[in-house]
């Protein structure tokens, strides 16, 4: 059985990385091919690293998938996202169709072109998984979509993480790390502010900023405008930040929206608290003042940063409840089995 995984981006962030997982979990089971497809760009070069076989496109639309279909001669196409979802659905034809949806996205909670272009799509698919509960309420017209969904909550692999995590050999000494992308949905102008609170509070702090996006250079200008500049440090995209990320006491996420974010994940695996606004996926992940704290207000944020930067019997407790939590959440044979099992019915339902 041979599985297109169709995706939009060419960069390497939280819905690449779930597919990366996916097609390492299968990687060495008999008789499934798994194929990465999307624009060629920086994705490239985190799809060798991990040894995944990529087919690119020159632009997501419907001639260059049914291009892609006819020479890859997919089984299944698992589309990832709404954009893709719809895209496969013009382009596959007879071919099984499988959607991912790997976000709570503000414009797919209301009646709008995205959420009615996005339905068309979920009705010709076989399955649709959804990253969390919160994904599935938040689009428009889920009950219509009731009987062929279900949530599939992200997973990593903690064994290949800390494996992958030690091949970089460095030591960092940041106390607060950002891991993601520079856009609107993850709200990086909020993060600079609470970088501003902590600092404050800690004029000391060391802060990393890992990623790149559309933001990046309005983000880099407030970091500036608030004088911040001594304190963060702009890291850029890096295909292995887990080291960087274990050495950190604490990781910040502000994010107006999320599935259930892999950064989070890896996090969690590797020991290091998180302090988040109360966002999709990241609810199910955290219990405030357990493993982690959630909450809406900048000032409680940064005072929960610092709190586990400054107190090390804080961070002790949270870094052992964070690994608890992630040893029981990342099952990695469940996982595929679900998978395993959507592909099969929807091949024999074809």
């Amino acid at each position: 059985m041979k599985i297109l995984h169709l995706l939009q981006s060419d960069k390497f962030s939280g819905a690449e990385n779930v597919v990366s997982q996916i097609i390492g979990v299968f990687k060495d089971t008999p008789d499934i091919e798994m194929v990465y497809c999307s624009r060629d760009g920086q994705i490239r070069e985190a799809l060798a690293e991990r040894d995944i076989n990529f087919a690119p496109i020159n632009a997501l639309n419907i001639k260059e998938v049914k291009r892609v279909i006819r020479e890859q001669k997919p089984d299944i196409i698992h589309a990832h996202d709404m954009n893709a979802s719809f895209i496969a659905a013009c382009a596959c034809g007879k071919i099984p169709l499988i959607s991912h949806i790997h976000n709570n996205n503000f414009n797919s909670r209301r009646l709008s072109l995205k959420s009615i272009a996005y339905l068309f799509a979920a009705i010709k698919a076989k399955h649709i998984f959804w990253v969390s509960q919160s994904s599935y309420n938040g689009y428009s017209f889920h009950k219509f979509l009731k009987k062929k969904s279900s949530v599939l909550y992200n997973i990593v692999n903690i064994e290949a993480l800390y494996k992958k995590m030690e091949t970089d050999e460095n030591e960092y000494d940041y106390d607060v790390i950002y891991v993601g992308r520079l856009t609107y949905q993850k709200n990086p102008q909020r993060l600079m502010h609470i970088f501003h609170k902590i600092k404050s509070k800690c004029p000391d702090i060391k802060i990393a900023v890992v990623g790149t996006g559309d933001l990046e250079a309005e983000t880099k200008s407030l970091c500036n405008e608030l004088n911040l500049n001594p304190n963060v440090e702009f890291m850029g995209f890096k295909t292995n930040p887990l080291k960087m990320l274990h050495d950190s006491k604490v990781m910040i996420m502000t994010s107006r929206w999320e599935g259930t974010p892999m950064c989070a994940l890896e996090a969690m695996a590797l020991g290091v608290p998180i302090v988040s606004t109360p966002t999709d996926g990241l609810c199910d992940l955290i219990t405030d003042g357990e493993n982690g704290y959630l909450s809406d207000d900048d000032d409680i944020l940064a005072k929960k940063a610092v709190d586990i930067v400054t107190n090390n019997a804080i961070h002790s407790t949270l870094n052992n409840n964070t690994k608890a939590k992630s040893l029981i959440i990342n099952d990695p044979k469940s996982y595929k089995e679900h998978i395993l099992t959507t592909y099969l019915k929807a091949v024999c339902a074809k």
